[in-house]
């Protein structure tokens, strides 16, 4: 039942990952159309302006996005110098910890945006830009992609603890281990 459940919540942070990741995209090709009709309006004498700003919330918000579908794909950097030279439940317990500190590290930062998200609420703060850009509506789902990392992270943690625990060290590397290069290229 344990393991039924820690592969249930796996798989569905995975399936929403890949949408978030998705969107993000949709996101950032939409963002880069943008600066290219801007790019091409500059050559005949004219300019939406901005863009430099717009993309600057764009990057900032889809990175927050999406880290938590890196940490699904095992995309995030590790130093596998140790790792690689342990048994397969050396290999387990070293990203067990790893992920763990990712978990606390993440919902830290994530603990730490909300006091600058409502800073910016409560002032009804604007960027000091030409577009004066009502800050929330960047840091918002600039935070909220923070939060779902670091839920994304606990939820990634305790299911493969649990997978640890019945003893599935080959699906806990699969899960939670890391991605070697010739599996990114294929």
């Amino acid at each position: 039942m344990l393991e039924q459940r820690a592969e249930s919540t796996l798989r569905g942070v995975r399936i929403l990952n890949k949408w978030i990741a998705l969107l993000v995209g949709a996101i950032l090709f939409a963002c880069a159309a943008l600066v290219l009709m801007d790019i091409t309006l500059r050559q005949i004498g004219s300019s939406f302006g901005g863009t430099d700003e717009i993309t600057g919330y764009v990057m900032a918000v889809s990175t927050a996005w999406g880290m938590s579908f890196a940490l699904t794909e095992l995309s995030h950097v590790r130093i596998d110098f140790l790792r690689s030279l342990a048994p397969q439940k050396g290999r387990a317990l070293l990203d067990i910890i790893a992920l763990l500190l990712l978990a606390i590290t993440v919902s830290i930062i994530a603990k730490q945006c909300w006091p600058v998200v409502a800073t910016s609420l409560k002032n009804s703060s604007t960027a000091n830009t030409p577009l004066e850009t009502p800050l929330a509506l960047v840091q918002i789902p600039w935070f909220a992609g923070w939060l779902w990392f670091a839920i994304s992270s606990w939820l990634i943690f305790v299911s493969a603890l649990a997978l640890i625990v019945k003893g599935k060290f080959n699906r806990t590397e699969q899960t939670i281990g890391i991605a070697n290069a010739e599996e990114e290229w294929l």
